[in-house]
Order: C-alpha cells, then structure tokens, then sequence
C-alpha cells in the first residue's frame, strides 16, 4: 500500500501542505502516523477524497517520454476479472478509464491509491508507474 507525505498529496492536489493539515485535522483526509511522528496519508485515503472532488490538481509527469497526453494522478478504482480489467485514474481535473489485462494490473501492483501515469495516444490509453523509488 503506498502512503503519501503531506507534501506530496499538497503537490497532487495543487494545495499548500497546511491546507492539506487542516483536511487531515477536521477528519476529512485519513492519517496515519509514522514512528518518528510524521503524519502520512494511506494511499487508498487518498484515492476515496480525490474520488468525491470535482476538480483535482494536474502534477507534472513523472516520467520524461515523447507521448504529449501525459496525465500523472492516482488510481480511485480497479476492477479486475479473469482477462480483463478496468482501471481509473484522477488526474488534475480529469477521470482516465483505461481497459487493459488482468496480467497488466497485477505486474504493475494498481490499486486504488497507487501513483500512475496515464499516458494517452489516439484512442489508446497506457497506464505505467513511477520508477520504484519515486513513489
């Protein structure tokens, strides 16, 4: 499960870091502690407040590559059945649905709350991960 520093969800949501305080403070955005006392949000937090916004920030990409339709956000749904799956994104002010294999969600590790990149190119959508370490 990914966890994220304030820092890091004032970034994706393109708020200031005590905006991000004051949502964890009044309940609104679900914080766990770390062992030095740094507060962290749970990955799959993250993904349930992004899903009930309208608008979100839009990040820049983790990733340097040629594709221009580059959306960096976080995975709010994966359903999975034997072949297939189905994967969403909230990226900025954008909902990405991508359909894509069982097999392609399972060696990517998408779940909700997880850091992905889609990356769009004519009507296909490619969804990749952050380099380990970048998270």
């Amino acid at each position: 499960m990914s966890e994220y520093s304030v820092g890091q969800v004032a970034d994706l949501c393109g708020v200031s870091a005590d905006t991000v305080r004051r949502l964890c403070d009044d309940g609104t955005l679900e914080t766990k502690r770390t062992r030095g006392g740094h507060r962290v949000i749970p990955g799959p937090a993250l993904a349930r407040y992004l899903s009930g916004t309208e608008v979100a920030w839009e990040p820049q990409a983790t990733l340097a590559q040629s594709a221009r339709n580059r959306f960096t956000g976080v995975v709010t749904r994966v359903e999975v059945d034997s072949v297939a799956a189905l994967v969403e994104l909230r990226a900025g002010p954008h909902r990405i649905v991508s359909l894509m294999t069982a097999e392609a969600v399972e060696e990517l590790g998408l779940e909700p709350g997880e850091l992905a990149v889609a990356a769009v190119k004519s009507t296909n959508v490619v969804v990749e991960v952050p380099p380990t370490g970048s998270r």
